[in-house]
């Protein structure tokens, strides 16, 4: 990848959103992982506004670290940039303490997991409204449309979606162009949904590289039978994951009602 290249398109493609859309600039969600690294240093280099957001929940020590190492370099190198601290601890807590008990003890772990994103999402929201800027996404190619690796309305409900097309592996190279803190650089990858210390990789059972490997192969439309040992392993995970994160990825289905019944 030509990396100097491909940032300068994604940075005029920012800019020139922006500028159709006659909003000011933008707000990202920075969590201390690669993504939102790159994301937020490619917005910054636009020279529109900035804004930097971290949105700790029962956060990792070593995830609120590295974010605002991340944006103290973005700070000093950007006048544009400004950033707030939102801490959504104890609006998580409230929204625990009044939701019903369930039965169904096995999906509350998860269902909160995806509440702290969707709470994130309407912080980010707030504030770009009233600043009068818009959500940028932190999604890469592989989380996007590979494995559907983020949560609907949550981290996937944003105005648009700058490195979408880029492989994970991609956005390391990208990332390390820019200069991205090393310490990011090097991190194991983490949603940091659950308030443990579980990466990407615990929970989806395979590397973004092996990923990225099944993504290839599904597009050179290889099966099952072509494959054994870790390679069919991690060619289930990825086509499993794939297929039942379609909803995530499709348009929403609408109830289409035929002309002659109204």
């Amino acid at each position: 990848m030509n990396t100097q290249n491909v940032a300068e398109y994604i940075i005029k493609w920012l800019k020139e959103y922006a500028e159709n859309a006659k909003v000011k600039g933008f707000v990202v969600g920075v969590s201390g992982g690669i993504d939102s690294a790159l994301t937020s240093t490619l917005c910054a280099k636009t020279g529109f506004p900035t804004l930097c957001v971290e949105m700790p929940i029962h956060q990792a020590e070593s995830q609120v670290t590295r974010a605002q190492e991340h944006i103290s370099q973005l700070k000093n190198k950007f006048d544009n940039v400004s950033d707030i601290r939102v801490d959504l601890t104890s609006t998580f807590e409230g929204f625990k303490n009044v939701v019903p008990e369930t039965e169904f003890s096995a999906k509350v772990d998860l269902s909160l997991a995806n509440t702290r994103a969707r709470l994130r999402m309407t912080t980010l929201y707030y504030l770009a409204g009233v600043n009068s800027f818009l959500v940028a996404g932190t999604g890469n190619k592989v989380e996007d449309f590979g494995v559907g690796f983020y949560t609907k309305y949550g981290d996937g409900g944003v105005d648009l979606s700058p490195i979408a097309d880029l492989m994970k592996s991609e956005v390391y190279e990208l990332a390390a162009f820019l200069n991205v803190p090393n310490s990011i650089q090097v991190a194991q990858p983490t949603d940091g949904l659950f308030g443990d210390s579980r990466t990407d990789e615990d929970q989806i059972g395979a590397s973004y590289d092996e990923l990225e490997w099944a993504m290839n192969m599904q597009d050179q439309e290889k099966s099952e039978n072509d494959f054994t040992g870790r390679e069919l392993e991690v060619f289930k995970i990825y086509s499993r994951l794939n297929r039942i994160n379609q909803h995530k990825m499709l348009p929403i289905p609408i109830c289409e009602i035929p002309k002659i019944l109204k």
